[in-house]
């Protein structure tokens, strides 16, 4: 049997613990796996190259992917199904695995549904997809949140500042409330909450005025304040997938708090720190069971089906249920973050 393997959207860490394991559970089968270079794009181009345990055999602890990642949508390419078909024929693909999250995975249901043997691995720093307790990736990121405010935490405390700190979450504020309250954040910001300036800011002069004069304030780029109708966004430009570019929010937030409190404010734009570098001992092994899942899922023949934490257990749930809606952060999860508030 061939399988083919690729890696859509944005990268992140633990991506190649999940290469190595289907190459290596495949080769316990005998199955030929093929590696999908950039994503959709390589099998829109019929782009791969065959993989073999000596390609993957030092690959865990590293960043980002070996095949490359795009953000191409063949759904709206011309003929662009049809083309993957084609493809995947050529190629003699009698399998493929699509690792990435809900736009990723999106199309692997599409493509399903046209009969093509798909299976998905949900892989999303921002934790927002359905159907798993976690992606992994999450934690590292999360971890990345965390020894930023702690360091940005000595730095405000010396200046007597407020330290305003912009993480990943457009739609989900799971990365803003873990790293915040991991790091002792004094205020955390997400998407699924609306927050008044106002009230922000005469929380944090309140806390100055009762003896801590300095602030942590995380907040994720898909925040919004009630004044706003909008999401606060670098340009107008869309993706293929129709996400535009968000960012800008912590600067905002930081003018306001300077303006309305008086207090020296700085901002910290975590970015693409949160994607890169070594994933941690989770992420590893949470990549490593969904790659042994995604190759046993092919065995039995379970196509059109993800791979999916559920407690301690791998198991498999239709592409349908992992797709349908976002994740958004737990309110009770949030409630235990408020607690810490100023």
């Amino acid at each position: 049997m061939k399988i083919g393997i690729l890696t859509g959207g944005g990268d992140c860490p633990g991506l190649n613990a999940v290469i190595r394991a289907v190459v290596k559970r495949g080769a316990e089968y005998g199955y030929e796996i093929l590696g999908v270079k950039n994503g959709w794009k390589g099998m829109l181009e019929g782009d791969t190259f065959p993989l073999n345990t000596d390609h993957v055999s030092e690959i865990l602890p590293r960043g980002g992917t070996i095949l490359g990642t795009s953000r191409t949508n063949p759904t709206k390419e011309p003929d662009g199904v049809k083309k993957i078909k084609d493809n995947m024929k050529a190629l003699n693909m009698d399998a493929l695995i699509a690792v990435g999250g809900d736009d990723t995975l999106g199309v692997a249901y599409e493509l399903s549904k046209e009969g093509l043997k798909t299976v998905g691995v949900p892989k999303t720093i921002d934790n927002d997809l359905s159907a798993t307790d976690y992606t992994f990736g999450f934690d590292t990121s999360i971890n990345i949140v965390m020894e930023a405010i702690d360091r940005l935490r000595t730095t405000a405390e010396s200046h007597h500042r407020v330290m305003v700190v912009e993480v990943m979450g457009r739609h989900a504020g799971w990365i803003a409330t873990s790293g915040g309250m991991a790091g002792g954040a004094d205020a955390i910001l997400i998407p699924e909450v609306r927050f008044n300036l106002n009230e922000l800011c005469e929380s944090i002069k309140k806390k100055h005025k009762g003896g801590k004069d300095f602030s942590i304030i995380v907040v994720a780029e898909g925040a919004k304040p009630i004044e706003e109708k909008e999401l606060v966004t670098q340009d107008k430009k869309l993706d293929a997938f129709g996400h535009i570019r968000l960012g800008g929010i912590g600067q905002r937030i930081g003018h306001a708090i300077e303006k309305m409190t008086g207090y020296e404010t700085r901002v910290v734009v975590l970015g693409h720190l949160q994607r890169g570098g070594t994933p941690t001992a989770f992420d590893r092994i949470l990549g490593t069971r969904f790659g042994v899942k995604a190759i046993e899922l092919i065995k039995e023949g379970k196509f059109g089906n993800m791979v999916s934490l559920q407690g301690n257990e791998i198991v498999s749930v239709p592409l349908e249920k992992a797709v349908e809606k976002l994740k958004t952060i737990d309110m009770d999860f949030y409630e235990v973050a408020r607690t810490f508030f100023a």
